[in-house]
Formats: C-alpha cells, structure tokens, sequence
C-alpha cells in the first residue's frame, strides 16, 4: 500500500469542499438519507440498545459517531432516541474533516432543540487515531475511555481499510466502549455492483475505491475482541435518492431481499464488547 500520508491527503481534499457539506447536511443531502435515518438506520440503532447493550441502563446513554460527516446521523439518532424516551447524556461526533466538523455543529444547532443540542458536541478526529486524537480533543487522557455505550460508524470505516488501519481503529473502539458497550458499522456491500470500481472510470486508483467484503467488515472487531451479534447486508435506498426512487425501493425491498440480500447497498455489523 502507498503512503499513507498521501492517500489520506486524497481523502482529505474531497472532505474538505463545500460540495461535501451540501452532501452531508440536511437542507441539500437527497431524501433517501433523511428517510434512513428515520427508519432503517434508527431502527438499527434501537435494536442495537434493546437487545445488546448489557449492563445497567439506569443512567442515561454515552454515545460517540466516529466518521460523523456533517452530523445529520447523531443529531437524528439523539432526536429519535430522546422520543422513544432512551435519556442521553451526551452524544460527541468526530471526523477528519475541520469543515465537515462546523457544519455538524451547525446542523445540531438548527435541528435539535436547545436542551437536547447543549448535550451533543463535535470534534475533529481521525478514524485511524479516534482514542487519541478524542482525548486530545477532550482535553483529558481518562474522560471518554471504557465509558460510551454506543459507537457508530456510518460509510467510514472503509477507509480505515483502504489505509490499513481497520484493526487500530477497532481497536480503539473497543477501548472507548464501556464493558458490554455495543458497536454498530454501516458501510458500502462490495458486492452491490453499482459501487463497483470498475463502473467509475478507467482513472480512478484500486486504493481509493476498494470496499471491504462483509466478512473483512467483521473481522477487525473480531480481532480486537468483540462479540460479533450481527454481520448481513441490507438497505436498496441510496442516500441520493428523491422521493419517488425512495419510495420504490421500499415497496421492492422484500423481494429483493428474497432474492438478492447478499447484494443489497449496506453491509452492517454489530459488534459488543464483552461485558
């Protein structure tokens, strides 16, 4: 693999535009991902805290975003989480972009109400380095480590892969994590041909187009010493997708799930570390 300094300059320069922030923000991202993030995504999420979460829940929820882009995921998830009455106590976003990090500070501030935006914070920290570049952040080097019941990652964790770094950022994880803490991975399924490499030009580079299989998805956290509690593909609506696509990806969604589960967009794992 090349230097990793400079495919992440790569990474870094597509994150740093303002056509990423239109992307990853509400008011210009497509309407297919305002819908998962109401339904399948937050769905997930639940599950994740009422079937595998262990340990005591008396005290309200820690959660951490790693690769959180322009905020719309935690902010929907705090949202949807305080409805169903799961009490958060503080909820903290991270990326590797500084301009991706305002905008998710703006967008917590213009969708969450004040009592619930005060209790969520973001930071600027990289996948690869997430226990110490939080810390840093944070300003501490004890706050934030076996303490969050919740970690999440969505379409990120593949570039710890593509820079070889899956198993530090695991592992990292599992440190964040508090004993019987849970782990939800969403990322793209390699073998939904659409996001195949081969479909996006004869120059673009192997490394920064490569997708994890869902077996290598689930096998850093195996490593790192997590209890694997879900690994499928799932989910037919693209994040860009309008209201109609949207709509008729719902209505095929169980006969292609029938048929053709394993080649759904989104590969998820759910991993807890044990209690």
């Amino acid at each position: 693999m090349r230097e990793t300094d400079q495919l992440y300059g790569r990474f870094l320069d597509e994150y740093v535009s303002e056509q990423a922030v239109r992307k990853y923000t509400t008011q210009t991202a497509g309407f297919g991902i305002s819908y998962l993030l109401r339904h399948d995504y937050a769905d997930i999420y639940l599950e994740a805290v009422r079937t595998y979460l262990s340990g005591s829940h008396a005290r309200p929820l820690r959660i951490l975003e790693f690769g959180c882009g322009g905020g719309m995921n935690l902010t929907r998830l705090v949202s949807v989480l305080e409805e169903g009455r799961n009490a958060v106590e503080c909820a903290y976003g991270t990326d590797f972009s500084p301009r991706l990090v305002e905008a998710a500070k703006e967008e917590a501030q213009r969708y969450l109400p004040a009592g619930l935006s005060g209790k969520v914070n973001f930071f600027v920290a990289r996948n690869e380095e997430l226990e110490a570049d939080l810390l840093s952040a944070l300003g501490t080097d004890r706050d934030g480590l076996g303490s969050f019941d919740l970690i999440l990652g969505v379409n990120t964790f593949r570039y710890c892969h593509r820079l070889g770094k899956q198993l530090d950022c695991a592992k990292d994880i599992y440190r964040l994590l508090r004993p019987g803490g849970v782990c939800v991975n969403i990322d793209m399924n390699n073998r939904f041909p659409v996001f195949r490499s081969r479909f996006s030009g004869p120059k673009q580079d192997p490394e920064e187009t490569y997708l994890p299989t869902l077996a290598q998805y689930a096998e850093p956290f195996e490593s790192a010493g997590f209890e694997i509690k879900e690994r499928r593909n799932f989910c037919w609506v693209p994040h860009s997708a309008g209201r109609a696509l949207t709509t008729a990806a719902c209505l095929a969604a169980p006969f292609l799930n029938l048929v053709a589960r394993k080649r759904a967009m989104r590969s998820l794992v759910v991993a807890r570390r044990p209690s």
